[in-house]
Formats: C-alpha cells, sequence, structure tokens
C-alpha cells in the first residue's frame, strides 16, 4: 500500500521495483532452502561437530554454553547463513561470541538500562503478529541522541533484540521490527544508532530480522534513509515503507495490534 502523501514520504520503492523485490526475495528464499535441503542431517551434524572442533581449538578462551563456542544450535544457524562455509562460519561465530562477551549481553537487565526503558521508546511486543514473529517496536520521536547515553541506547537495543529472540516458536526463526516513525523530527535522526543497529544484526544476530517496518515516514526521514540504505545491501529488500493502517490491517488482528497502532 503507499502512503498518504500529506507530510509523508512516499515509499523509494515503485510498484515495478516492488515487485521485483518480492520476487527476488522469493527466489532467494527458494535457493537458500533447496541449498539447505541438499545436505542431510548426518552433513549437518558433521559441519556443526568440525566447527566445534575448531573453535576449541582457534579460540579456546571463548565462552561456552548457551550462545557459546560449543552451543551446537546457534554454530547450525551460523553455518546457514554463511552457507555451510566451515571457515567463513568459523570467523564470524568467533567474532559474534568475543563481542557478547566484550558487550555483556548476558548481564543486561531492565535495571541496567532503567531510564531508557520507562521512556517507551522501545519495547517488545505482548503478542506475535500474523506469521507468528515476535515484535520489536521502535518509537522514533522518542529517540533523542542529544540527551540520551549512546552507548545505554545500544544496551537497550540488544536487550530487546534478546527479549523478542526469547519469545520464538517452534517453527519461527525471525522477528518483525517496526520503527514508528509519527512525528519524527530532526532531533530524532541518529546515523550512528543506525549503523551500529545494522551491525547487531548483520554480524551477531543474522537473518533475525524477517522485516522492517518504517511507517508513516515524514519527508525530513528522507536524508537519513539515503545515507543508511547503502549501508544495508541486498538487506534492504526488508524494508517496507507503509501507513499506520497497513500495519494493523496486514500484519495484526484487532486482538493483537500493539498499543500505538490502535485506533
Amino acid at each position: 500500500m503507499a502512503l498518504r502523501l500529506t507530510n509523508t514520504l512516499r515509499s523509494p520503492f515503485s510498484p515495478s521495483s516492488s515487485l521485483r523485490a518480492k520476487t527476488e526475495r522469493r527466489f532467494v528464499v527458494l535457493r537458500c532452502s533447496a541449498e539447505y535441503q541438499t545436505l542431510s542431517s548426518s552433513d549437518h551434524s558433521k559441519l556443526v561437530l568440525e566447527v566445534k572442533e575448531k573453535l576449541k581449538k582457534e579460540y579456546p578462551s571463548l565462552a561456552t554454553g548457551k550462545n557459546g563456542r560449543d552451543d551446537e544450535e546457534m554454530i547450525l544457524w551460523f553455518l546457514k547463513d554463511r552457507k555451510f562455509s566451515v571457515e567463513e562460519s568459523v570467523s564470524k561465530l568467533s567474532k559474534a561470541i568475543k563481542w557478547r562477551q566484550e558487550f555483556g549481553v548476558t548481564e543486561l537487565s531492565e535495571e541496567s538500562v532503567k531510564e531508557l526503558y520507562k521512556t517507551g521508546k522501545a519495547y517488545v511486543h505482548d503478542h506475535l503478529d500474523k506469521y507468528g514473529r515476535p515484535v520489536l517496536v521502535v518509537v522514533g520521536s522518542k529517540h533523542l541522541p542529544a540527551k540520551q547515553d549512546p552507548v545505554m541506547n545500544q544496551k537497550l537495543c540488544v536487550l530487546l533484540v534478546e527479549r523478542a529472540l526469547s519469545k520464538l516458536p517452534p517453527g519461527s526463526e525471525n522477528i518483525l521490527g517496526i520503527f514508528d516513525l509519527r512525528g519524527f523530527n530532526t532531533e530524532n535522526g541518529d546515523f550512528q544508532f543506525l549503523k551500529f543497529l545494522i551491525d547487531v544484526f548483520y554480524y551477531y544476530y543474522p537473518k533475525r530480522l524477517g522485516q522492517v517496518l518504517f511507517v508513516d515516514a515524514p519527508f525530513v526521514f528522507k536524508p537519513m534513509w539515503q545515507l543508511v540504505r547503502p549501508l544495508l545491501k541486498s538487506y534492504a529488500s526488508l524494508v517496507r515503507f507503509c501507513d499506520a493502517e497497513t500495519v494493523r490491517e496486514e500484519y495484526f488482528t484487532a486482538d493483537t495490534i500493539p498499543p500505538d497502532f490502535r485506533n
């Protein structure tokens, strides 16, 4: 659905390019699915074991346990992300596990980011969307980089990503991100934070973001999007510009709509 033209930014995707993007996404999904299916469970197990042994040998100081170098579920996920290349998986996994240690992911809590958490600038919705995905909502007008600690912003971001992923039901693998841009102004723009967010999902939570909705984006958001889009590369196809009505009608039922999007 096209955006309303009054005080909102036109979608950067024309109808034809939108159709091409959907077709390309479908092709990528089918191709990746085919690649995945060519390997048996036995092949998966062998590759997981190979990655695990290489991590143990080459990075013995990395943490073990959940989200550690011997977490077979995590290893398999990164193997899928790296098209089952052992070397690439080891490289990306080692960086991700090291980052988790240095960032202190396991120590994050509501209490550790209490002041920002109370602003309601971002939250994990209580309900899944129609496609069975946990929902992470960001309220752009409440993001005030000149007044808020950038490190705390990053910690809140990671805490909420972790919380959203913890809500994944069986059979679901990624989450929906909603950027509510109603009321967004120049003082809310924060290129560095958006770059951090892109890095987080690309390097540390690969393929965990299923789709991103930019809702009712105003014209002042356009320069920010022009800066960010090149950084997304192929992941730009995950982005959809839409209005609040689309969010209500296409992604939720009357009982599961996020409070901010109720009529």
